[in-house]
């Protein structure tokens, strides 16, 4: 049976293909694009802070490289990346379906994730938005002379493809696992992609009708978040937050999920406490939606309201750090294998330790008002997001991409590009710690002399940052153009993908096994495959 790459081939057959698996490639070439463009935005916003008084582009033209960035880093890069890319392409795979329960579905929120895109680059073409990724009220309604309505709308229609996912993963897993494969037997990352999910749906409308309103307020003059009016600015900050925090776990639950695979088959372990860190996903699922509060500190709401969501933000790094203990509690004692995946999954462990820990000091009252909108804030966001959500994907992409491309990469040059990763992002990222706390505020286009120093080291290691990434592009690239393929299981790692040939056949398995392996019994499999 030819592999899905060769049923059938051309152009057209991508562009009106139900198959998950080429699905997932075209959100992986989209995310991919639209990365390049948010992190040139970063690149050319710390070539301007490199000294204090800035000369390379102006106030204007700086806001509107920072709104960019973070409307197409997290909407079109972060969001999507693990659902999209390796959640479509592993789902139907790891519980033994031939694919997603809706697949003409799953082709639409492509399309309808392009269409959104196309509109917020339409607005970057044109001049951009200056607003920031927040979109806050009443600058974003009243006083912003930028292309507002225009990337709120492709925020908006962005945001029907990550229900239309979410939809599609819940009813597949309802509806399509192995028989054998009761809710015990799930792998952890479908785990993780059940409890993402769950949040995509309940929270994206949320954002929707926030951006929906923005644009009525914004072309109409309704008076929403108009004082003048009767509006109140701070109800857009409620309802922007109540979808934004949740969404921070939309990008890092699937990240966790990614890490319970990869830790365990590098340190050829079972996974210590399955059910915790399968109860822990949903928990956070749940905390996520209360929280949203503790990023109004300081916007005036009651002291009463700040002590009830300062208790809650604690509450919800319960089940991140019964996650970490479990994952610590795994590589104890065991034979680790510093492949390419495993230094990515402990990167995302160390970094996201730093990121969950300085997110205490904002959950705190009175730490938070010393440093609120500064960027303390910067760094601890970066810790989480980028820290972990992209360590995590970086590292899934790694781990499956024989199973996905059936090609292997070159493993010293992955191993030297995970390595010059984690340093330039320690180099760009624990400065601007120190920078918040010393009171640098975010945003700023210039600034004090004394900030200098610290910001010139963040910008040299965003360079170093830049070059770790370009790595792993050009080596997966040209790892596709490879004539040597790899087995059917090349790091002889447990799951259901991995008893299919690599990469699979276009309804993923020739013959289901009776019974579903235990997704984790390394201690009885062979050692480690791969490149030694």
């Amino acid at each position: 049976m030819k592999n899905y790459f060769d049923s059938p081939r051309g152009v057209l057959s991508w562009l009106i293909t139900t198959d998950h698996k080429k699905i997932a490639w075209l959100y992986l070439v989209s995310i991919t694009f639209f990365f390049i463009i948010g992190a040139f935005a970063a690149l050319l916003m710390r070539i301007e802070l490199f000294t204090a008084h800035g000369n390379i582009v102006s106030p204007d033209v700086y806001n509107r490289l920072f709104s960019i960035h973070g409307i197409v880093m997290i909407f079109f890069f972060l969001v999507p990346s693990i659902p999209s890319v390796l959640g479509n392409f592993l789902l139907p795979l790891m519980i033994g379906a031939k694919d997603l329960v809706y697949p003409r579905l799953n082709l639409m929120s492509w399309y309808v994730f392009m269409i959104g895109g196309l509109f917020t680059l339409w607005a970057t073409i044109d001049g951009g938005v200056d607003t920031g990724w927040t979109f806050y009220t009443p600058y974003s309604t009243m006083f912003s002379n930028s292309h507002v309505v225009l990337a709120a709308l492709g925020v908006f229609v962005t945001g029907f493809s990550s229900i239309m996912t979410g939809v599609n993963f819940i009813a597949t897993i309802h509806q399509l696992r192995h028989k054998d494969m009761n809710w015990f037997k799930m792998p952890l990352f479908v785990w993780a992609m059940y409890a993402t999910s769950i949040i995509m749906v309940l929270a994206t409308p949320v954002l929707a009708t926030a951006v929906l309103l923005i644009g009525l307020e914004r072309i109409f003059g309704l008076g929403i978040f108009d004082p003048a009016l009767g509006g109140d600015p701070l109800l857009f900050q409620h309802i922007f937050w109540f979808y934004s925090h949740p969404a921070v776990y939309i990008m890092i639950l699937p990240a966790m999920g990614v890490v319970s695979e990869v830790l365990s088959c590098f340190s050829r372990r079972r996974v210590f406490g399955y059910k915790f860190i399968a109860y822990s996903s949903l928990a956070i699922a749940l905390f996520g939606f209360l929280v949203w509060g503790h990023h109004m500190f300081v916007s005036g709401q009651s002291t009463f309201a700040n002590t009830v969501f300062s208790f809650l933000s604690f509450l919800v790094a319960v089940p991140s750090a019964v996650k970490v203990f479990s994952w610590t509690a795994t590589l104890y004692r065991a034979k680790i294998y510093l492949r390419t995946p495993m230094i990515y999954i402990l990167g995302f462990i160390s970094l996201f330790l730093v990121g969950g820990l300085t997110g205490l000091f904002l959950a705190s009252l009175a730490i938070d008002l010393h440093v609120h909108d500064t960027y303390f804030v910067v760094a601890h966001f970066h810790y989480i997001m980028v820290g972990g959500a992209v360590m995590g994907f970086l590292g899934g992409i790694h781990f499956w991409w024989p199973k996905i491309s059936g090609k292997t990469y070159n493993e010293k040059w992955g191993r030297f590009s995970a390595v010059i990763i984690i340093l330039g992002f320690n180099l760009t990222f624990f400065p601007q710690f120190i920078l918040g706390y010393l009171g640098m505020p975010r945003r700023y286009h210039s600034y004090p002399e004394v900030y200098e120093y610290l910001n010139q080291v963040s910008t040299v290691g965003l360079f170093l940052l830049g070059i770790g990434y370009f790595f792993p592009i050009v080596y997966l690239t040209m790892s596709l153009f490879d004539k040597k393929t790899v087995g059917a299981n090349y790091w002889n790692a447990a799951g259901l993908e991995w008893l299919t040939e690599s990469p699979p056949p276009h309804e993923n398995f020739h013959e289901l096994p009776a019974t579903v392996p235990d997704v984790y019994d390394y201690e009885r499999l062979p050692d480690l495959g791969g490149v030694s």
